[in-house]
């Protein structure tokens, strides 16, 4: 009988055309037209656990999108581990920059393109795989694992706080893991301690009830775009700092030692600007790109749109204007309070002859750190340490997944985050990618991290959930060359 390891060499091709398949279902939450398909992936995925040995495999309605369940109970004494994922992915504009059709999944290059193979169908597929090489071989788990995928991850997980809510029994763990992060780099992994919280507003910007002829009313009536413009203008200074008055209550500030860490981390100014295209860097100056990403807040304008904007002329004064507005907070920040913050400002400021409208959208979600000497995250960091034969570093993300806030909030558990995809990987654009040999050694990692965690006693020390949780404590990791690699 070949080992879970020698069982994942032989079925690599299989593990791939699996993944290829699951990639081919369009599953866009955010747009309705693809609400059956986002169903059907949902019933393929529950398939699949079925597949692999899973019990109590379903797909569970919601308001929303479905959530997939599944679990293994088999192993008392053990600990039990809440494995999520999400199975709903980003819309795919602009179309015309892809290399290929983005639900035709093809690899090049030692890549496999389309959309949603890093974020996060890969992730997910790496870990059904991962346990089937486990079962098949050894015929158990090392642990209790229940399995999670939500529908609505990429639409703020609208509904997930609602479903956690309402199975909390059914869902409670000693912990949870979720692979929907990424590594620093090609063979050197990553254990990310604290997430970015989000607000996200509609402002519309309005002065009269319908276009006007910039002939006839040019220079009488206010122009909504210009009013919208200056607005925009004076969220930040040219420096990238937020004016907001309040804006950076809360934060808290990175440590010395942090700061140290986060400039340890390899970061490649010219291939990350090769990679998006960029002229050069901006943002909150008097901080590093990797401070600014991973621990400073931001307020970015995410689309700007009115008047005419079809071919050829035509000459108007539009009736409004409207741009879409989203912050990233870090702990200790609170959402409402940021939020009401930016709605006093935007008020404050505006011309006062036009008239606002600030529409705050759906999925807030609240910042997210973890302690990074907590026993799960030590458990991993011996797993990641045995597949890479080098120590993970411990970082940050800049993005946000509300669902860690809410399971460690409402079931009491550490959050564990440990990706397998590149961080180049082109999430949320054109050409998404994943690197194929990424997934290859993620599906090993993966069953190393199961037998890592099973030999954690089932009842740690209690941990704080969300922002707030500051007892961070971090030491060096060091090469025998002297080199520093990450922190523990």
């Amino acid at each position: 009988m070949p080992t879970p390891e020698e069982f994942l060499d032989e079925t690599r091709e299989q593990g791939l055309r699996e993944l290829e398949d699951f990639l081919r279902i369009p599953s866009i939450s955010s747009q309705p037209d693809h609400a059956d398909d986002v169903r059907r992936a949902a019933g393929h995925l529950a398939e699949q656990y079925e597949r692999i040995g899973l019990q109590n495999a379903e797909v569970i309605d919601t308001a929303g999108h479905p959530v997939v369940y599944a679990d293994w109970l088999k192993a008392p004494g053990k600990p039990t581990v809440l494995l999520y994922g999400h199975y709903d992915v980003q819309p795919v504009d602009p179309l015309d920059l892809w290399k290929s059709p983005p639900f035709e999944p093809i690899r090049q290059d030692g890549q496999l393109l389309g959309r949603g193979s890093s974020d996060d169908k890969g992730q997910i597929a790496l870990h059904w795989q991962a346990m089937d090489a486990l079962l098949r071989t050894t015929g158990e788990l090392p642990l209790n694992i229940k399995v999670i995928a939500e529908g609505e991850e990429e639409i703020a997980s609208i509904h997930f706080e609602a479903f956690v809510r309402a199975n909390r029994d059914r869902l409670k763990t000693d912990y949870c893991v979720v692979s929907d992060t990424t590594m620093v780099a090609r063979g050197f992994p990553a254990i990310t301690y604290a997430l970015r919280g989000l607000i996200y507003f509609e402002l519309r910007v309005e002065a009269a009830t319908v276009d006007m002829h910039s002939g006839l009313m040019g220079g009488i009536a206010p122009n909504p775009a210009q009013a919208l413009a200056e607005i925009l203008t004076r969220l930040k200074d040219p420096a990238g700092h937020i004016l907001i008055p309040g804006f950076y209550d809360g934060v808290l500030p990175l440590s010395e030692e942090e700061r140290g860490q986060f400039a340890r981390v390899p970061f490649d100014e010219t291939a990350l600007k090769q990679t998006y295209g960029l002229e050069a860097l901006h943002g909150e100056a008097g901080f590093t790109p990797t401070e600014r990403n991973w621990a400073r807040p931001t307020l970015d304008v995410n689309g700007i749109w009115g008047g005419y904007q079809g071919p050829g002329a035509k000459t108007i004064i539009p009736a409004w204007a409207a741009a879409k507005i989203s912050c990233r907070l870090v702990p200790d920040q609170d959402p409402k309070t940021v939020a009401a913050a930016l709605r006093d400002y935007i008020n404050d400021i505006r011309p006062k002859t036009v008239r606002l409208r600030l529409t705050e959208l759906e999925g807030e979600s609240n910042p997210w750190i973890t302690p990074v000497d907590h026993p799960l995250i030590k458990a991993a960091h011996a797993a990641l340490t045995r597949v890479y034969g080098q120590d993970p570093a411990l970082i940050r993300s800049g993005g946000s997944i509300g669902a860690v806030e809410v399971m460690g909030r409402l079931l009491d558990a550490p959050c564990l985050l440990v990706g397998f995809v590149l961080p180049d990987c082109f999430a949320h654009a054109p050409n998404e990618r994943l690197d194929i040999e990424s997934f290859y050694l993620g599906r090993k990692a993966a069953t190393q991290l199961w037998k890592e965690i099973a030999s954690i006693p089932s009842q740690p020390r209690p941990l704080p959930g969300g922002a707030g949780a500051r007892d961070v404590q971090v030491q060096l990791v060091v090469t025998r060359d002297g080199s520093v690699v990450g922190f523990n």
